[in-house]
C-alpha cells in the first residue's frame, strides 16, 4: 500500500495528489502498478476520485482548496525568485531553496515564504544574524515572504532526522540559488533514496552566483579567528535568548525543534514535524481500525 501513506501523509493538508505525484513517491516501476492500486482504494471505499484527484476520506472541499493554492503559488514563486536572488548577495550565504508548503505548490494568505539557507562553513550564526537584522530592521521583522528558519553550513549538510517528513520536505525542496553547493547536498543525503527511490533533483535552471564587492569585502574582513569568535558569541547569543523564550518545551524536542549546533540552525518551535509524523500514525491507525489495512509507523 504505497500509495495510500503518501495519500493519508498529504491529506494531512488537505492536498489531494494527482496519480503522476503519487506515482513519484512509490517504489512502482510502472504508473499502472500505482493505478491498479488506487483503483482497489476506491473499491474499498478508503478513496474517492474528483476530476484527476485522489481524495482521502470525502474531503472535496480540499480539491478546491488545492486548485486556488495552486494559482496563488505560482504568484508566490515569482516573489521568491527574486528574494533568494537577493539573499544569495549576503555574507557568508552559500545556496538558497525554497521549502514549506510553496514547494509543493501550495500558498495562500496564512502562508509564508520559508527558505532553507546553506552557509560557508564556521560563519552559519553571523550570516544568520546579518539576514535576521535585515529582516528585523528593514522588514519591520515580517517573515511574509522572508522566513529564514532554517540554515545548515557545507561542514554538515546531511540532513540528521531522517524520516518521512524530512524526506518529503527533502523531496519537494525547490533550489533556487547556488548550483554546485546543492549538487554536494543531495549527494550528502543519499538516504531520501530510502524513502523515495524516484528522487531525482533538477538543478538544470538553478544558477551558480558571484557575490558583490561589498560581500566579497565583508567576508574577506571576517574569514579569520576574529570571524569565528563573533560568529561562536552569535551562537551562543542567541541560545541563550532560546532557551529563555521557550523554557516549558521539553528538552528531546528542543533538541530537534531548536537545533543549534556550529552547523545547524532550526527555529522551529510549533515543532511541526512531530506535529505531522503524530498524526500520520494516528491516520495510519484510523485505516487499520476501519478497513483492516496494516501499514508501518513513522518515527520523528
Amino acid at each position: 500500500m504505497e500509495t495510500l501513506k503518501t495519500i493519508l501523509y498529504f491529506s494531512i493538508f488537505r492536498y489531494p495528489l494527482r496519480i503522476e505525484e503519487i506515482h513519484s513517491y512509490t517504489n512502482y516501476e510502472t504508473i499502472a502498478d500505482t493505478e491498479k492500486e488506487l483503483e482497489r482504494l476506491i473499491a474499498e471505499k478508503i478513496l474517492i476520485k474528483v476530476d484527476v484527484f485522489y481524495v482521502y476520506g470525502s474531503d472535496l472541499d480540499s480539491v478546491i482548496k488545492r486548485l486556488r493554492g495552486n494559482i496563488y503559488a505560482g504568484r508566490a514563486l515569482k516573489i521568491a525568485q527574486k528574494k533568494a536572488k537577493f539573499i544569495a548577495k549576503f555574507p557568508f550565504v552559500k545556496a538558497i531553496g525554497v521549502s514549506g508548503s510553496l514547494s509543493k505548490g501550495y500558498y495562500d494568505n496564512e502562508s509564508d515564504i520559508d527558505f532553507f539557507v546553506i552557509t560557508n562553513s564556521n560563519k552559519l550564526w553571523l550570516c544568520r544574524t546579518i539576514l535576521m537584522l535585515y529582516k528585523k530592521i528593514f522588514l519591520f521583522n515580517s517573515r511574509k515572504y522572508f522566513c529564514i528558519n532554517y540554515f545548515v553550513s557545507t561542514n554538515q549538510m546531511e540532513i540528521e532526522e531522517k524520516n518521512r517528513f524530512t524526506a518529503t520536505e527533502m523531496k519537494t525542496l525547490i533550489p533556487m540559488q547556488g548550483k554546485e553547493v546543492f549538487e554536494d547536498f543531495y549527494q550528502k543525503n543519499q538516504w531520501v533514496y530510502d524513502y523515495f527511490n524516484k528522487f531525482s533533483p533538477d538543478l538544470s535552471s538553478v544558477p551558480n552566483f558571484e557575490k558583490p564587492l561589498v560581500t566579497k569585502s565583508i567576508e574577506f574582513f571576517f574569514e579569520n579567528s576574529i570571524g569565528n569568535l563573533v560568529d561562536n558569541s552569535f551562537k551562543i547569543i542567541t541560545i541563550k535568548k532560546w532557551r529563555s523564550k521557550f523554557r516549558l518545551m521539553t528538552k528531546e524536542d528542543y533538541k530537534i525543534a531548536l537545533k543549534s549546533t556550529k552547523n545547524i540552525s532550526k527555529h522551529h518551535p510549533s515543532h511541526f514535524q512531530k506535529k505531522v509524523i503524530l498524526e500520520l500514525n494516528n491516520r495510519i491507525e484510523e485505516v487499520s481500525h476501519n478497513f483492516k489495512i496494516n501499514l508501518a509507523k513513522e518515527h520523528v
